[in-house]
């Protein structure tokens, strides 16, 4: 798996980071607290809210804040005392069907929409409250603010999405290609009440995980290996594609036209849910009217899934500048004083874009995603070597350079070698894969860069592939190395061959043919590659502990086992018949 879209444990885990800014929202002073408040929901189920206000509160009205959660009330303490210190009345309530709200938990299906709705307007409709209501959220908070949106309540004043899960998207699933982060995620979310002490063991989850690769078992029978059936687990292996199972709880293209509200969205350049973060807001931008785009704002840093929340500065054998610590329940309270009362823009949030260059520890601002970028390098992919190590290794240079027009590397499903790897804690950093590749992958280096280059957005591979199989799933990460040797994960995209036309339907490979397989679902990043470094790109089957693994035989992968295993011959071609190459966008300095 590549380390980009790696779901951390500390997902759970909401570590509040303190100011050294004095701040009444962090002082130990009391707050109005009523536990157990029934909200009504159209089909007669209640769901259970928990009501935090300010403690000097004498009868005025309040602007108020929900969350809405599967991961039960008591979560969001923190953050709901420090809002109310601020003069906001905040609602923490559990999802339905999870915490003490009535109903069935059926994770991201129509139930979240609606009931986000409802939820709105009785707030809204409150004694204490002015009418103006704010979402907040993230993960599957993030996912339920967009849910509730497409709903349109009337007195939804603002949302501010965060790590936003986007189903069928990245999440149980990425870009068609499930991973066993889904049972480990339902097993959290079974019951009413949190399973966090197992969730949270990773060592547990990894033991299961790296059964199920050894065993041959299919995939779909993860749920029974782990010991919880009956969780949505099984229903989703039914529906592999970005089909309307996935779209029913989610804005349609007409629904995103029509959504009108101040809008900030927060994601992460190691955040798993960033595919899906960013889905929402690329299709609100193509959908929407100009003056609903333009309250549409978008905050990028280095974070990881939890960090978009409480960053930290130092995960996965990185560390990066003091710059890049941004204080979050600050940042979003300023924005509720901005769109629901009478303060002013966020000063982190200069423009509509705003991302921090890591490498540069600094924070930049564009109008849009389309304006960061001014010009591109295109590196042609070459080799004199068919098989490659990464000290025999292919070339990345911005004219064809080898002597061979073809690179090859072999994957064998039945070797569970890379699972048994595992993942360490210095997953952005670690460069076990790279050192035992061997002709089971491709390593490309660039020339080194003689100033330093700074790399901001989406890169594209475009790779011309031949195999012998009808599918296989191919991970390709890329990586800055230092003049020091050492590595730095950037960014990375896996993708499954039968999937390279469409997210929707299928084309399996004909075996002999050479198809161009556009690899340009990469996390968005941004880095100041330093002088003396050079790019690694590595390319490689996606068979490690936390994928799902695809025995390439043309079956749904969900249910092959290890009896259909087929052995894939991968060969890369790269010649001036077939240009493979990778296209970088680059910012001048």
């Amino acid at each position: 798996m590549s380390p980009i879209i790696r779901k951390c444990a500390s997902l759970i885990l909401l570590l509040i980071t303190i100011s050294a800014i004095a701040d009444i929202g962090r002082e130990p002073t009391d707050v109005l607290y009523q536990w157990g408040v029934k909200i009504p929901m159209r089909d007669g189920v209640e769901l259970n809210a928990t009501i935090y206000r300010p403690n000097d509160w004498h009868g005025q009205q309040l602007p108020s804040i929900v969350t809405i959660t599967p991961y039960i009330s008591d979560r969001y303490h923190p953050d709901a005392q420090y809002f109310a210190r601020h003069g906001y009345a905040f609602l923490v309530v559990d999802t339905r069907g999870r915490g003490n709200s009535e109903g069935n938990f059926e994770p991201m299906r129509v139930h979240d929409g609606l009931d986000g709705h409802d939820v709105v307007e009785w707030v809204a409709e409150q004694f204490w409250s002015n009418g103006k209501v704010a979402l907040r959220g993230g993960s599957y908070g993030g996912y339920n603010q967009w849910a509730t949106a497409k709903n349109f309540p009337p007195n939804l004043t603002t949302i501010v999405p965060i790590a936003s899960a986007f189903p069928g998207v990245d999440f149980p699933m990425n870009y068609n290609v499930a991973y066993p982060y889904g049972i480990r995620w339902t097993t959290l979310t079974s019951g009413r009440t949190a399973n966090g002490r197992t969730f949270g063991d990773q060592d547990f989850w990894e033991r299961k995980f790296l059964r199920y690769h050894t065993s041959g078992m299919a995939f779909a029978e993860l749920d029974k290996l782990v010991g919880n059936t009956g969780t949505a687990f099984a229903q989703w292996q039914q529906h592999p594609t970005q089909d309307s199972y996935w779209a029913v709880a989610t804005p349609s293209n007409d629904e995103f036209s029509r959504i009108n509200l101040p809008m900030l969205t927060i994601t992460g350049y190691y955040d798993g849910d960033q595919p899906g973060a960013m889905e929402y807001y690329r299709r609100h931008m193509q959908f929407a009217l100009r003056n609903a785009t333009s309250r549409h704002y978008l905050l990028l840093g280095p974070w990881n899934h939890s960090g978009t929340r409480a960053p930290v500065q130092e995960f996965g054998g990185l560390k990066f500048g003091d710059a890049m610590m941004f204080d979050a329940f600050a940042l979003d309270k300023q924005w509720y004083d901005w769109t629901m009362g009478s303060g002013s823009r966020p000063e982190l949030l200069k423009d509509r874009v705003t991302y921090f260059v890591a490498g540069a520890n600094e924070w930049k601002s564009a109008p849009s995603l389309g304006t960061i970028t001014d010009q591109s390098l295109e590196l042609r992919l070459g080799s004199d070597y068919f098989d490659h190590t990464v000290f025999r290794s292919g070339k990345l240079a911005e004219s064809q350079d080898g002597s061979v027009t073809q690179s090859r590397y072999i994957y064998d499903p039945l070797d569970t070698s890379w699972a048994e790897l595992g993942q360490g804690e210095h997953y952005l950093t670690d460069q076990a894969e790279v050192i035992r590749t061997d002709g089971s992958g491709l390593i490309f280096h660039s020339d080194i860069f003689d100033e330093a280059t700074e790399i901001t957005g989406y890169i594209q591979l475009d790779a011309y592939l031949e195999m012998d199989v009808p599918d296989t799933d191919i991970n390709v990460t890329l990586y800055e190395i230092k003049a020091d040797g050492s590595s730095i994960a950037l960014t990375g995209e896996t993708q499954r061959a039968r999937y390279r036309e469409s997210l929707q339907q299928q084309t399996l490979i004909v075996p002999g043919e050479v198809n161009l397989f556009t690899f340009d679902r990469f996390y968005f990043f941004s880095r100041l590659i330093a002088k003396g470094s050079r790019l690694r790109l590595f390319i490689r089957p996606a068979n490690g502990l936390n994928n799902q693994r695809n025995y390439n035989s043309g079956k749904p992968v969900s249910f092959e086992t290890s009896e259909d295993a087929r052995t894939a011959n991968v060969k890369l071609h790269h010649s001036e018949r077939y240009p493979s190459k990778l296209i970088l966008p680059i910012v001048s300095r």
